[in-house]
This record gives structure tokens, C-alpha cells and sequence, in this order.
């Protein structure tokens, strides 16, 4: 498999939040400024790629009956470190993540990438898998999160936009404006992907989905 286009999948073809839909729950509730954003996404990019890394190595090691809560304690030891790191470094971060840092443990995201990638996978490959998917979701939440804080707001990390006398329109800030701007993006990145030819299939099959074929299921009534 070509190394580059590994790496590329994660932030373009199968971007798990714009494309793949994955992990909505922490990008609707940390963007509601840039660089809230930044922090999860270059947090979850640290576990994407250490328990990508470690599970590969393990592959062959770890019983298959056990490799669901195998993966979930290796992603749970680079979780706490991330957690650590950030209180002792950025603890204002740590404050505006709050419980959306530990519970990088059961983002669907890592799990999806250490069982359907890392565990079937080379060590170079499995950690360009993590560094591609984390920048995919880093990027995907820096732009919703700037979005949001610019209108909602009139900030950029910290530095005001909007001229004097325009006021914000704070309901991008809040749980709505967040939906609302999730849906315009992914709307945007559809459209960008049609234009460029490259049209979204309608099956709801395991076909339909981007990563059926590292799957191996291609089947399609369903997985």
C-alpha cells in the first residue's frame, strides 16, 4: 500500500469527522472556540498515533478473543499521559476540554483505527494511519472551531475580529450553531468532492463505506 496515500487518507478521503462522520460528540462540544479545537485534535492525534503504534507491534501477541479490551487499555495508558501532560502544561486546556480529554479512551475514532488498520498492519504504516487521521480530525475541528468562534464571538484565538458596533451572533456557540456549522461544512466538502468527480455512493451497504475495503467486508446489506 502506497505510504503517501495512507497518510493522505486521514485528512482528505476518509477524514473521520467530514467524511466518515466519526467522533461527533467531542467535535460538537469543544468547538466552540479554535483553539479548544487545536488542543483535542493534536491530544487525539497523540493517541491515535501511540496506540497505532503499540498495537501493531502487538498484533500477533495479543489473544483474539481479548483484543477489544487489549486495545482499550493501550489507548487508556496514552490517554493518561496526554491528560498529565496537558494539566501540567496547559491547564487552562485541561479546564475548557474537561471530561472530553479522558474520554478520548472510547472515541470511536482509535478504536476503529486500531482494529480495522493498526492490528492488520505494519509499525510505519499503522503510526502514518495515526498521524494522517489525527491531522484529518485536527483540521476538521480547527476549522469548525474557528467558524464558531469567529461569528459567535468576533475572536480568532483570542485576537477580535469583528469591528466595533457589530455584535456576535452567540448562538454559534452555542449546542445549535454548532449542529448548523457541522452540517454547512460537511455540505461544503461534498460539494468539493462532486465537483472533483468523485461522487457519493448511495448504498447504505458495507460497500458504501470508505474503509470496506481494509474491512473486508464489501458486502452490501450491511456489515
Amino acid at each position: 500500500m502506497n505510504r503517501m496515500k495512507i497518510l493522505m487518507n486521514g485528512i482528505i478521503k476518509e477524514n473521520p469527522v467530514l467524511v466518515l462522520l466519526l467522533g461527533t460528540c467531542p467535535t460538537l462540544a469543544v468547538t466552540t472556540m479554535a483553539k479548544n479545537g487545536l488542543g483535542m485534535g493534536l491530544a487525539a492525534t497523540f493517541v491515535l498515533i501511540g496506540s497505532n503504534v503499540v498495537i501493531s507491534l502487538l498484533k500477533k501477541v495479543i489473544p483474539d478473543k481479548v483484543r477489544i479490551p487489549a486495545y482499550i487499555v493501550v489507548i487508556a495508558g496514552f490517554v493518561t499521559i496526554i491528560q498529565l501532560l496537558v494539566k501540567a502544561l496547559v491547564p487552562f486546556l485541561d479546564k475548557e476540554l474537561g471530561i472530553f480529554l479522558p474520554l478520548i479512551v472510547v472515541n470511536c475514532i482509535i478504536l476503529a483505527r486500531a482494529e480495522l488498520f493498526a492490528s492488520k498492519n505494519t509499525v510505519l504504516n499503522s503510526l502514518l494511519d495515526g498521524v494522517g487521521m489525527g491531522l484529518g480530525f485536527t483540521m476538521a475541528l480547527l476549522i469548525i472551531g474557528s467558524i464558531r468562534e469567529i461569528i459567535g464571538a468576533g475572536t480568532w484565538f483570542g485576537i477580535t475580529l469583528l469591528p466595533a458596533g457589530v455584535e456576535p451572533m452567540k448562538i454559534f456557540a452555542s449546542a445549535p450553531g454548532g449542529f448548523f456549522v457541522f452540517g454547512c461544512v460537511i455540505a461544503a466538502v461534498n460539494f468539493i468532492s462532486r465537483k472533483r468527480g468523485k461522487t457519493v455512493k448511495k448504498s447504505t451497504g458495507c460497500a458504501a463505506c470508505p474503509m470496506a475495503e481494509q474491512c473486508g467486508k464489501t458486502n452490501e446489506g450491511g456489515c
